[in-house]
């Protein structure tokens, strides 16, 4: 077992397992009345019901790697990380992947439709996550600590992990509003039963998140006081950070704010956290351990939570038979499915064979991309491993379950959220901008050999490029940048052609999936689908 959080949500896995809906509605409560007394009836019960909240992220269902609190897709598919990371690697200059899945190569072709089999997943998961994240707020309400006699330091603890849970809604929310702009809306208060849940505009969405993220500052514990896996009040301000980077992309042209997301990533610039003295260790299966940089991050354990999704996918997919996955902790696995477009290796790191750079984690021969479904066609990815700082592998009993926590937040992002906040228009410190883009760059050269004087917007994008590949951020960035759906930045297979082309201005917001906007009355397709 790697840590409490792991261990408490294996539990709550155990005990809840019966009692969660599959339903992808929203209005639906995935804890019944007859059970709800008994789960929530002692602090330890509450702190079991809020892992399963957290279990959400890391786990495709309560009986093992083989089951799925989804329908309509398969079991090793399901698991939220899998889902996020296609849909934000593999339409970009990033990632290209192999398989030939139904439905898989539209992203990098940019070519999917609402019928789209994985974006109706991540749309059901992110869907599932809220309404078990409501199901536990509704039932941690000061009323109902003292209906069943929790006072005191366990009541004030409960009011903690309602917070938390707040926020892992709040988070999820912002996931849907940046995907899929305007998704149907339900919180804690919202009638239970055959209701349809009316759609949220994105304006009123953005509104929502940033109220509850500012509204549970309070009740959330001191940065770095949590268990690790869990959020804090950094973790709160991390997500109003990348909220408000990103404000014109939701609310429109003129409307940044970019004063407010360089404020708040000052917040946690000096909240305690800090840089890990080595970039690689960052992504190894021990990486719960002796990590100041990791605000936040879904955990992962090759033997206790098994899933197929998650870093085991991520591990896995980027290596293949040839590439010896022995050597990545994996020694039964190498799955042969994602690897580098050819503009991260050539364009974001430059001739990255010469380039002293350590984040440049590639193997392989050939780094052009002549066929989407040649796996050798394109260098792998070996950033992600299941072997520890120590060189041994991870705890993975069959070889191809893999124990590597996955970072949602760590310092570097706000480091560089300061630095471009600020290159917009935001107020700050224009020193404290370069000085912290430095940092970046001393770690990643291990002296100041790469450190530049000044800065522009192109070279916050390109370091974003070098610092977070691989990390499910990319689409975002791009589409921040205009250059995400444009002509006059390509890469082989944009648009579903090798030399890569514009594709409509529509892309940037995927589809409401087409099974939600059948079976709900109240919502209306996104532009262009």
């Amino acid at each position: 077992m790697k840590n409490n959080l792991i261990k408490t949500f294996i539990l709550a896995a155990l005990l809840t397992g019966g009692l969660a809906s599959c339903k992808k509605e929203l209005n639906r409560n995935p804890i019944n009345t007859a059970t709800a007394d008994v789960v929530y009836s002692t602090a330890v019960g509450y702190k079991e019901a809020l892992a399963k909240v957290y279990g959400a992220y890391a786990l495709t269902g309560s009986t093992g790697s083989s089951s799925s609190d989804l329908g309509g897709i398969d079991a090793g598919t399901s698991d939220f990380l899998r889902l996020y990371w296609n849909a934000q690697e593999l339409p970009t200059d990033e990632a290209i992947c192999a398989w030939g899945d139904v439905g898989l190569h539209d992203f990098h072709d940019m070519n999917w439709t609402s019928s789209n089999t994985f974006l109706n997943g991540l749309y059901t998961r992110c869907v599932y996550q809220i309404t078990v994240a409501n199901s536990f707020i509704a039932q941690s309400t000061d009323d109902k600590l003292a209906s069943r006699g929790i006072t005191g330091a366990d009541a004030d603890n409960v009011r903690h992990y309602r917070a938390e849970a707040r926020f892992l809604r709040a988070y999820q929310y912002w996931v849907l509003m940046d995907l899929f702009a305007s998704p149907p809306f339900v919180d804690e208060n919202s009638p239970i039963g055959k209701v349809y849940p009316t759609q949220i505009s994105r304006a009123d969405l953005f509104a929502y998140v940033e109220s509850e993220l500012k509204a549970i500052d309070a009740s959330l514990v001191a940065p770095r006081a949590n268990e690790y896996g869990r959020a804090d009040q950094a973790a709160d301000w991390a997500l109003l950070s990348r909220l408000y980077l990103n404000a014109e992309v939701y609310l429109g042209s003129g409307k940044g704010r970019y004063t407010d997301a360089a404020t708040y990533a000052a917040k946690v610039i000096g909240s305690g956290y800090t840089l890990n003295t080595s970039y690689a260790n960052l992504f190894k299966g021990d990486n719960n351990l002796n990590n100041p940089e990791t605000i936040l991050s879904i955990n992962y354990d090759g033997v206790n939570s098994q899933t197929y999704g998650g870093t085991t996918f991520l591990i896995n997919s980027c290596l293949n038979s040839a590439l010896n996955p022995a050597a990545y902790g994996v020694a039964s696995g190498g799955w042969g499915g994602n690897r580098a477009v050819s503009t991260l290796p050539a364009t974001i790191f430059g001739d990255y064979s010469g380039n002293t750079d350590k984040r440049a984690m590639f193997a392989g021969p050939k780094i052009t991309n002549d066929d989407e479904s040649t796996f050798t066609d394109g260098l792998a990815v070996v950033k992600f491993t299941n072997m520890t700082s120590a060189g041994v592998a991870a705890a993975s009993p069959n070889g191809v379950f893999c124990s590597t926590d996955f970072p949602i937040f760590r310092l570097a992002e706000m480091y560089l959220t300061y630095s471009e906040a600020l290159l917009r228009g935001g107020t700050g410190t224009a020193g404290s901008a370069l000085q912290y883009f430095n940092l970046i760059r001393t770690r990643a050269y291990g002296n100041t050999s790469g450190n530049v004087s000044s800065i522009t917007l192109n070279d916050i994008l390109n370091e974003r490029g070098r610092e977070f590949y691989f990390e499910a951020a990319r689409r975002t960035d791009l589409i921040r940048f205009g250059l995400f759906n444009s002509s006059s930045y390509v890469w082989p297979w944009k648009g579903g052609v090798i030399a890569g082309k514009g594709v409509e201005s529509f892309r940037t917001i995927y589809p409401i999936p087409a099974p939600d906007l059948s079976a709900n009355p109240n919502l209306k397709q996104n532009t262009g689908y």
